[in-house]
């Protein structure tokens, strides 16, 4: 029986049965009940590198088991999978507690995830250094040393693209590699800006979809819900801007060129712009070529990443088309792929 984590049983199940087991942490259960009345459940499962929902009916030794079983409990799930528009189920399948050996290497995370996120970060870092503006290397570089464990454990989002713990790092590391390259075809284009608006777009989601040092459960919080990660976002950036205009080397910027209250103001508008529309949540609109670029850099790779699951999850409805994944706009047609010259 292979042992998979909840992505790959995604990319491995079909309508054809597949035995597999894998490993997640119980994050919450919902009493339902059938058109007939009957009450069923559908637990939320979570690993590092995605989650899934699985129903369990009253008729199952396992629908008494959790009502034992307390929210962010580990367990192994094994059985026949197969995956419909509905996302994974089986009609055959048990659970067990993991032991304390197998908690541990599972609290790990995934290998193959934690070295795409490792080198993600590092990449971040390498771009992070070779920002020229000392004002905004050094306010990166304050991030970097106040927010980076936090940093590296936070989603991106609660559902729909990079929501996984570290899927943050994964989503800003990909975005800043679209915004070099954009400012090499856009030559105006304000490099060092754009990168640290890279950094700092999203940073809200610290508290907004944050993880606990342990686990795989993204909980609900206070500033969360009653701020959002725009007004976070600002209220960091502002603390950190003036922790570094505190040090010593901030004496030496006053005859900068451009002023060092226009960096300030610029990198505060790259994030309350970057959802690009007041329906989307931004309190203003892009103003700038860079907060600009931010916005499409942002909704494009969080689109891709939304395609991306969508071929991993959604139910083939038929040859080559897949069921719409919402909220993508239409049904995934299978991609093209690439032309391969034959050798001579």
């Amino acid at each position: 029986m292979k042992h998979l984590t909840i992505s790959s049983l995604r990319q491995n199940t079909g309508n054809i049965p597949a035995s597999a087991s894998f490993d997640a942490q119980l994050e919450r259960r919902v009493e339902r009940e059938t058109k007939g009345g009957k009450p069923f459940l559908e637990i939320y499962l979570v690993d590092g590198t995605g989650e899934m929902k699985l129903k369990v009916w009253d008729n199952l030794p396992q629908f008494r088991a959790l009502e034992e079983i307390a929210d962010g409990t580990l367990l192994r799930f094994s059985g026949d999978w197969t995956q419909n528009q509905y996302g994974v189920d089986s009609g055959k399948w048990d659970m067990r507690l993991l032991t304390e050996t197998e908690g541990a290497e599972f609290l790990a995370g995934d290998p193959e995830t934690k070295a795409r996120q490792d080198k993600d970060w590092a990449d971040i870092e390498r771009m992070l250094s070779e920002i020229s503006d000392p004002r905004l290397e050094r306010v990166c570089a304050e991030f970097v040393a106040q927010y980076s464990d936090r940093f590296r454990r936070s989603a991106a989002a609660r559902k729909n693209h990079h929501a996984r713990r570290g899927g943050l790092v994964e989503h800003v590391a990909q975005m800043m590699r679209a915004a070099e390259a954009m400012c090499s075809v856009y030559t105006t284009l304000n490099r060092d800006l754009l990168v640290a608006g890279v950094l700092f777009h999203d940073c809200g989601k610290m508290w907004e979809n944050n993880y606990p040092e342990v686990g795989f459960s993204q909980p609900f919080t206070m500033h969360g819900e009653m701020l959002g990660h725009i007004p976070l976002g600002i209220e960091a950036v502002n603390k950190l801007w003036r922790d570094v205009m505190d040090q010593p080397c901030a004496e030496s910027w006053a005859e900068l060129e451009p002023a060092t209250a226009d960096i300030h103001l610029h990198l505060l508008h790259l994030i309350a712009s970057h959802h690009g529309t007041h329906e989307w949540g931004s309190p203003t609109l892009p103003r700038t070529p860079e907060a600009m670029a931010l916005h499409y850099i942002d909704n494009m790779d969080a689109k891709y990443e939304m395609m991306r699951m969508g071929y991993e999850s959604s139910a083939e409805i038929a040859p080559g088309i897949q069921d719409r994944k919402f909220p993508l706009p239409a049904s995934l047609v299978k991609p093209l792929p690439h032309f391969v010259a034959e050798e001579t």
